[in-house]
Parts: C-alpha cells; sequence; structure tokens
C-alpha cells in the first residue's frame, strides 16, 4: 500500500525544501523526495558553493593589494584543493541544515529517484527497490542542469561545466569561458582572480546581455583592465580536447574564424529542464521548450500537479523559486488574500569582481514599454565610504517613470551591490515614488547613500557631484 500525504514534493533544491516547510506549517502532512542531496544544485552545487570560491579569490585579490591599505604580504599564494575543500564544507554545512529543518518540521524524506506515476501517486527508486507514494497534490520542484555544447559534452577533465568548475583538479592556466551569463562571468572573476589567463566568449553583443547596457559596457570594460580577454558577437564553432587541453575554433563578429588552444574551458550558455522520465506525459502535463506552464500560483493544466523554479522557466533564481513555492503552497493550503506570483520584483544578482545587482525594467526596456523616463546615475568615486573601501570604482543608476515617479528599475556595478539591491526592491514592492526615495534619509557613511543620490540625480538635485 502506498505511503499516503496530504502534498508530495518532487526535488528539493531552494524551491522545493521551502515549500515542503511552508505546508508543514499550515498542518499539511508532507513528504519530499530528492535523488542527489537535500538543498538541491543551489545550495550543493551552485549559489553557496561559488560564493565561497568567490570569497576567496575577493581576499587573495586584497592580498595581493595589499600595500593600497598600507600593508605588508610576503609571497601570498593560494592552496588550491584547500580553497575547494572549504567551498564544499560550506556546503555540507547547509546541507546538514536542510536535512535538520526537514527533521523540525516534521517532513518525510525519501531518497532516490521520483517519478508521476498517475493522478495522485508517485514512485521512489533507489537501489532496485521502488516505493509507492500517494498525495491529492504533488508539486514538480525538479530543477535544471547545465547545457551542453552539442559538439562538445563536458567530460569533467578539460571541458567543464559549473559542476565541474567547482571542484578542478587542477588550476587551469589559460581558461575559454564560454557564456557571458552570470555563471560564466562569475567563475571568469573568480579564476582570473587566482591567476589564470580567461577568455570569454559571447554570442550576443555584449556581455551581461540581460543587464542595463551602461552596467555591461563597465563590467566589459573592467574585466579587460584585469587582464580578460572579451569575444562579443562570436561564437565558439569546434571544441575539442586533447591530452594537454583545448583547441577552439572562434567566430569573431565580422565571421573570421581562428584557432586556439587553452588549458581548460568552461562551457556556461544556460540550463536544460529537468523535465524527462518523470512521468509529466503521461499526464498530459503542458510544456513549453521543456519547462513547465504553470500559472502564477504554481499550477500546471493538471488537477493535483503544480510546479516551480527553475523546473518552469526564467529567471533561473533560487530566490524565485523560494518566493512561488510560497505562493502556490499558500493558495493550496487555502490561505486568503494570497497574490498571484510575478517576475517584476525579482532582483537579480553576480558576484564578480565588480559585483552586479538589478531589479526591475532597463532604462531602453522601459522605453520600449513606452515610458518617458527619467534616469539618475551617481558613481562610486563621489562616495566617502566607497573611497575608504577602496572600491571607488562603480555606479548606481535609477530609472522613473517621469509622469508619475514610480521607480522603474535600478541597476548597480561595484562593490557590495548584492546588498545594496535589495532597498530598491523593497521600495518596487511597495509601490514607493521618487518623493519617498527623495524624502529617505540614509545613514553616512555608508554605500547606501549613494542609492539616494542616484534618484536625486534623476530629478537633478545630486548633491555630492
Amino acid at each position: 500500500m502506498a505511503d499516503q500525504f496530504d502534498l508530495i514534493v518532487l526535488g528539493s533544491g531552494p524551491g522545493g525544501y521551502v515549500g515542503a516547510i511552508r505546508a508543514a506549517q499550515l498542518g499539511l502532512k508532507v513528504a519530499i523526495v530528492e535523488r542527489e542531496r537535500l538543498g538541491g544544485i543551489c545550495l550543493n552545487w551552485g549559489c553557496i558553493p561559488t560564493k565561497a570560491l568567490l570569497r576567496t579569490s575577493e581576499i587573495y585579490h586584497y592580498m595581493t593589494h595589499a600595500a593600497a591599505y598600507g600593508l605588508t604580504v610576503e609571497k601570498p599564494g593560494f592552496d588550491l584543493p584547500a580553497v575547494v575543500q572549504r567551498s564544499r564544507k560550506v556546503a555540507d554545512q547547509l546541507n546538514a541544515g536542510v536535512k535538520g529543518l526537514m527533521k523540525k518540521n516534521k517532513i518525510t524524506v525519501y531518497e532516490g529517484d521520483g517519478a508521476l506515476a498517475g493522478k495522485g501517486r508517485l514512485t521512489v527508486t533507489k537501489d532496485g527497490k521502488t516505493t509507492e507514494l500517494a498525495a491529492r497534490n504533488i508539486i514538480v520542484a525538479t530543477g535544471a542542469r547545465a547545457r551542453d555544447l552539442p559538439f562538445a559534452k563536458a567530460d569533467g577533465e578539460r571541458i567543464w561545466t559549473y559542476r565541474h568548475a567547482l571542484t578542478p583538479k587542477e588550476m587551469p592556466t589559460k581558461l575559454l569561458v564560454i557564456g557571458s551569463g552570470a555563471i560564466g562571468v562569475e567563475f571568469a572573476s573568480f579564476y582570473s582572480d587566482l591567476g589564470a589567463d580567461v577568455t570569454i566568449v559571447e554570442m550576443l553583443p555584449r556581455i551581461l546581455p540581460v543587464e542595463d547596457e551602461e552596467v555591461s559596457a563597465f563590467v566589459h570594460k573592467a574585466f579587460e583592465k584585469q587582464g580578460m580577454k572579451i569575444e562579443v558577437g562570436a561564437s565558439v564553432e569546434k571544441l575539442a580536447a586533447t591530452g594537454a587541453g583545448v583547441k577552439a575554433a572562434i567566430k569573431d563578429k565580422d565571421g573570421k574564424v581562428t584557432q586556439a588552444e587553452f588549458s581548460h574551458a568552461i562551457v556556461a550558455i544556460g540550463i536544460v529542464p529537468n523535465t524527462e522520465n518523470i512521468g509529466l506525459e503521461a499526464l498530459g502535463v503542458k510544456t513549453d521548450r521543456g519547462h513547465i506552464v504553470v500559472d502564477g500560483y504554481g499550477r500546471t493544466n493538471v488537477e493535483g500537479i503544480l510546479a516551480f523554479g527553475d523546473v518552469t522557466g526564467p529567471p533561473w533564481l533560487a530566490h524565485k523559486a523560494m518566493h512561488e513555492a510560497v505562493v502556490c503552497v499558500e493558495k493550496l493550503a487555502g490561505v486568503k488574500d494570497v497574490h498571484a506570483f510575478t517576475n517584476g520584483n525579482i532582483p537579480g544578482c553576480t558576484y564578480s569582481r565588480p559585483q552586479v545587482a538589478s531589479v526591475g525594467l532597463t532604462e531602453a526596456k522601459a522605453k520600449e514599454a513606452g515610458y518617458k523616463v527619467r534616469a539618475g546615475k551617481f558613481p562610486f568615486i563621489g562616495n566617502g565610504k566607497a573611497i575608504a573601501l577602496g572600491e571607488a570604482e562603480g555606479f548606481i543608476k535609477t530609472v522613473f517613470d517621469d509622469a508619475t515617479g514610480e521607480l522603474l528599475g535600478a541597476h548597480m556595478v561595484g562593490a557590495e551591490v548584492t546588498e545594496l539591491i535589495q532597498g530598491y526592491t523593497v521600495a518596487r514592492e511597495l509601490e514607493t515614488t521618487e518623493a519617498e526615495l527623495i524624502g529617505t534619509t540614509f545613514p553616512h557613511p555608508t554605500l547606501s547613500e549613494m542609492m539616494h543620490e542616484s534618484v536625486l540625480a534623476a530629478y537633478g538635485r545630486t548633491l555630492h557631484i
């Protein structure tokens, strides 16, 4: 007889485990199914361990530039296995934390491969043994995986995905990064700061293509100043691993193909949703290019089957999945006044050096949408805290609707902007206008003062530059 639950969650990434916890808080009997490690890709192989690596490279950068702070450091160096080990310990600590949360909330955990077996039924298979589960509602939160180049699949030796780049067997000397979204840019930054000769190839006309054009241009210039080579409007036509490295044929924006050799290559060209072989087709669950189609409450076209997170499409962000999960589960449990989930106020963060963060519309997108905009920009060089930190490069840009004062978007590049962006995210959630932001007191000396100055700049009132 099948094990009976009110809700089964297939996948324990940020969305899955948060959804399971919220459902348990609301009194539902919950099971969660995971084939690898609790916490999913983000906690074990993505967001968290990459930030641990980037913290190491940030400290190493400061060590190699200690003289700028009046400090002396003799022969700075690093131990790559120790760097990786620290990153894995951080992931392990959080994995253990999720296990504790499951126990605390009385959520039953099943380890193995889960698959929908019919209406209200799911099977879990591990080591040849199959367990049957049943529930009125099943949530699919299976996430996504790295997309391979069709002509050169990752081998873990010379051609890497993010998982290989997180646990390198050796330090790359000459690294090719294919793709310049957040994942590609973060690994490019990490390995460059540790001394690798890095080349980035991006098919689109600029790196970080979803960001504001001025932000992309700033990061491009900053990376080149750090010694990276960047090819935009370019593509890798061929990529082959050899005993000593990889050989690549790179077509530039003018159509010229150049042969180049690298020690390693990281493929960061997007993701593929994990929707195969989990029983969606038999139940008639609608998908679009592999992603499960859902409404603002995570409901699919099949009653009793819900989904959220990366498996449902962009933006592929952990915090988006967590928020979707709460909305989905609260609606399912009958909580009153649950608002449908939308993407408009989801911030994006890239933890490279310099950091990048944004929320809402870019200036170009706002104009395309028909707004008459007011845009204000304030540079780090005008901020006392930034100068004191030795981080005087970057800027904050805000975009407003000229007619109403609505904050349409905010875009940042520079030190610690991934922490600052939440101020503007809250402002957008509260439907704040320029009047409230101008009237808000920001503490001094802080980087956050630049947020105020950027708003003032949009209205011709900037004070410190």
